[in-house]
């Protein structure tokens, strides 16, 4: 049940992506011959002028059919030199509102991120964690190297800043500390009433891909701590900010799998993706309806953020190799060969697979694990 809640989860974000898709296709001309709702066999189905609206078996996302799609396979096979298209298709239209189509997608999940965000600033929330008072973990554990530790940081310390930014509480410190493996932190400390100031370098931790200082928080330090319901315009200025550090957050995370991290534990396929959003929000309704309601959001916005950045990616058959294409061709004011575009699509699916089979062997061994 945890999985099938994440996977629908999962198929709402895909489709509200092909709404972004459908939505600018039409404004800019292109004919939409179909759209659908879920994948797979088609339940039903009614054409509506020039569009057939479906619905489909698979609750997982849906698809946006557009016509002249496949005029650049016909380029091809009958060996043209550059893609040609009716009024109404995808590739006979000018380059900009080809690339307006193909950003539409990644930005619709940008602003179901902001939508979420923004809902969550209303309505507010309960969340708990423990205080910004640190045990070094290397008193702990054993063969655990601790960064803080090595420093001059001490047991009992009170972290009160990092980098001029202000720790609350534990989860602070670590949202912070995890986003910047292999970085210079200046870490202000409380200590018998008195403030000193570390440089602690953290690590970076290669099964996670997360930054590490070797601090434990304080169990008895745990408690409830309140995040406040705003009006409607801060709410909006709440909503615009965290999407903004949660793109940021993504981005340097993507950066971070060139530094040697282990993808199969970096990278999440479909079943770890829905188990994590699937067991949030059972946990989170079993506490309650708003804690589970606020689950969901914050995790939903979390990877609608991610597939915006990633499908960003200048790579062929993602919307961004589409992006960078009609932006070449916009530039230029010449089309592409299709042939030239049909070598780099073959350099792009190979990536993909590639990315797709590393991801999945990571879900297969975590259900191996479980």
């Amino acid at each position: 049940m945890t999985f099938v809640i994440g996977l629908v989860a999962l198929g709402f974000l895909i489709f509200f992506h092909e709404c972004g898709h459908f939505l600018m296709a039409r404004l800019c001309g292109v004919t939409v011959e179909a759209f659908s709702v879920g994948m797979g066999p088609v339940l039903f189905h009614k054409k509506i002028k020039n569009t057939d609206y479906r619905l489909s078996l698979i609750p997982l996302g849906g698809y946006c059919a557009m016509k002249g799609e496949q005029d650049f396979q016909l380029a091809i096979e009958n060996n043209e030199k550059v893609i040609t298209g009716e009024p109404d298709s995808f590739y006979g239209i000018h380059p900009l509102k080809r690339l307006l189509i193909a950003f539409a997608g990644p930005f619709f999940n940008l602003i179901f991120a902001f939508a979420a965000f923004t809902v969550i600033a209303l309505t507010g929330y309960t969340y708990y964690s423990a205080g910004n008072k640190v045990s070094m973990a290397d008193e702990i554990y054993q063969d655990i190297t601790s960064p803080a530790h090595l420093s001059g940081m001490e047991t009992g310390d009170e972290i009160v800043e990092i980098d001029g930014t202000k720790m609350e509480c534990f989860a602070d410190i670590v949202t912070y500390v995890s986003s910047r493996p292999d970085k210079d932190l200046k870490i202000k400390v409380k200590r018998n009433d008195q403030f000193l100031t570390f440089t602690v370098h953290s690590i970076l931790d290669k099964e996670t891909g997360s930054g590490k200082i070797g601090i434990v928080s304080d169990s008895n330090s745990i408690i409830a701590r309140e995040y406040p319901s705003h009006s409607f315009f801060p709410a909006l200025k709440e909503g615009v900010l965290k999407t903004g550090e949660m793109t940021f957050l993504t981005v340097k995370s993507i950066a971070t799998l060139f530094k040697g991290v282990k993808l199969t534990n970096a990278l999440s396929g479909p079943v770890r993706i829905s188990e994590i959003v699937g067991s949030a929000v059972k946990e989170g309704f079993s506490e309650s309806f708003h804690a589970g309601f606020v689950s969901a959001l914050q995790l939903m916005a979390l990877i609608s953020v991610s597939l915006f950045i990633t499908n960003l990616l200048p790579i062929p058959v993602l919307d961004g190799g589409l992006i960078l294409f009609a932006f070449i061709e916009w530039v230029s004011r010449r089309k592409l060969n299709p042939k030239f575009l049909l070598y780099i699509q073959y350099a792009g699916v190979t990536i993909i697979f590639l990315l797709m089979f590393i991801a999945i062997s990571g879900d297969i061994m975590y259900l191996l694990r479980k």
